[in-house]
């Protein structure tokens, strides 16, 4: 383990809070999204909003606050003005529509960039991210982003997309959700047990990479340092679906859940199987990423190689491998969206619901498009050819997930699509240094 002061504390009060602010639970929020027509009034907004920027300063204490957030997509920053010179020199992910790259990250068959919904309109320029512990906290965030609106004719809202703590208090498939994220060197406080760290520069530019390097953004710093990228995803759930799925492969209710599982790498809880593989336990909270593969279980008896958790974060399981795992870490922000799908039902009931991701990377090619191509939709890192993610992967063609048992190993074959991705793309979220540098326009 690498010692936790090799940096020099962050500027947290210069980072958006979205990098390191943990999710309140239970959360009220939103992702208001808007089209800009002027470029002096986009830049009049981004000055409306820059006072209601919460940051990461105080990040350590209990999420009971609400905050918002700002980021700007490629176009976005070309429509309030941003010179050529600099936008060239963005990388190719943020330059290019996410829905361009279809066949690379795997959005074909029901995830084709046609039948898109997020944005409404198919692109936006300004979004504005809201998050809150209450619907009171929520309402009044809310408020804010509206009114930055005002009196600017040219600026208008073209998607909206509430998100909010289903009923049960986790995610559409029933498991628990943001249970693990890295620990980022220089943020404070102490590293959970069993946490990775992480060299700042892999999440926030103007700091130093795995790579040893300052990962750094075009243009003058003042734009691009505290800043990072957003890879945000919006997917669809086939709740009942997946329900029929688990019936029909188990033969009782345990047979079930324990394949729910095996698909994820933790029990719904968010137990992992890597402390209790036959069964559901409480395990305290310090615990719950307190455990690695590579010598504890290299074949996959706890925790399946092809399980969800194993094939996004590996850990230590390809330490003898070229592929290092460190360059490929992401900074995970996930939030529900729509109604919960009543306990038991098997049938569809025509609603939408799912999940919004955001992933934070400095470096996209290398961190989420690289696991979304390699570790999400193909097997060939661990051996398992074309198979996919159970439960991420896109699941056009015949998809298959095997796992290790006994006294066989046990191979399900035609698993169905049980996400479909209904919007994406990859945003700017400046630092407050560099919203101030949006919002003036000297350049």
């Amino acid at each position: 383990m690498r010692p936790t002061d090799a940096v020099g504390a962050l500027d947290l009060d210069r980072i958006q809070g979205t990098i390191l602010r943990e999710r309140p639970l239970p959360y009220f929020g939103s992702y208001l999204l808007y089209e800009v027509g002027d470029a002096a009034e986009g830049r009049a907004m981004l000055r409306r909003l820059l006072p209601h920027v919460t940051t990461a300063a105080g990040w350590e204490h209990p999420a009971q606050d609400a905050w918002l957030n700002v980021v700007l997509t490629h176009p976005g920053l070309a429509r309030i003005g941003l010179p050529r010179e600099i936008l060239d020199g963005f990388p190719r992910e943020l330059r290019e529509p996410m829905r361009t790259r279809k066949e690379f990250l795997g959005d074909i068959g029901e995830s084709d960039p046609a039948n898109w919904d997020f944005p409404e309109h198919g692109s936006f320029d300004i979004g504005v991210l809201l998050m809150a512990p209450d619907e009171t906290a929520f309402a009044e965030k809310l408020a804010i982003g509206h009114g930055a609106q005002e009196d600017l004719p040219s600026v208008r809202r073209v998607s909206r997309l509430d998100i909010r703590t289903p009923d049960n208090l986790r995610e559409h498939f029933g498991y628990a959700d943001g249970i693990s994220r890295p620990y980022i060197e220089g943020q404070g406080g102490t590293p959970r047990r069993g946490q990775s760290l992480a060299k700042p520069g892999e999440f926030i530019l103007g700091y130093v990479n795995e790579l040893g390097r300052t990962a750094t953004g075009p243009g003058p710093e003042a734009l691009w340092r505290n800043g990072t990228y957003l890879s945000i995803r919006k997917l669809h759930q086939k709740v009942a679906e997946f329900r029929r799925f688990l019936t029909a492969r188990s033969e009782d209710e345990y047979g079930a859940e324990l394949l729910a599982a095996k698909m994820a790498g933790r029990w719904r809880s968010g137990c992992p199987l890597a402390l209790s593989p036959e069964k559901d336990v409480t395990v305290e909270p310090e615990r719950l990423n307190d455990f690695a593969y590579y010598d504890d279980d290299p074949r996959g008896l706890r925790t399946p190689v092809a399980s969800h958790i194993r094939r996004v974060n590996p850990r230590d399981a390809l330490k003898d491998t070229i592929v290092d795992v460190r360059l490929h870490q992401l900074l995970r922000r996930g939030a529900a969206y729509g109604p919960m799908l009543p306990e038991g039902v098997l049938e569809d009931d025509g609603v939408d619901r799912g999940v919004v991701l955001a992933f934070a990377n400095a470096d996209p090619a290398r961190q989420f498009e690289f696991v979304q191509s390699q570790w999400v939709n193909d097997g060939d890192f661990i051996s398992a050819g074309a198979d996919q993610d159970p439960l991420a992967g896109n699941h056009v063609t015949d998809a298959d997930f095997s796992y290790a048992a006994k006294p066989v190993r046990r191979r399900l074959r035609g698993l169905p699509a049980f996400v479909v991705t209904k919007g994406g793309e990859h945003v700017f979220l400046p630092g407050v240094n560099g919203l101030e540098y949006l919002a003036d326009g000297h350049w």
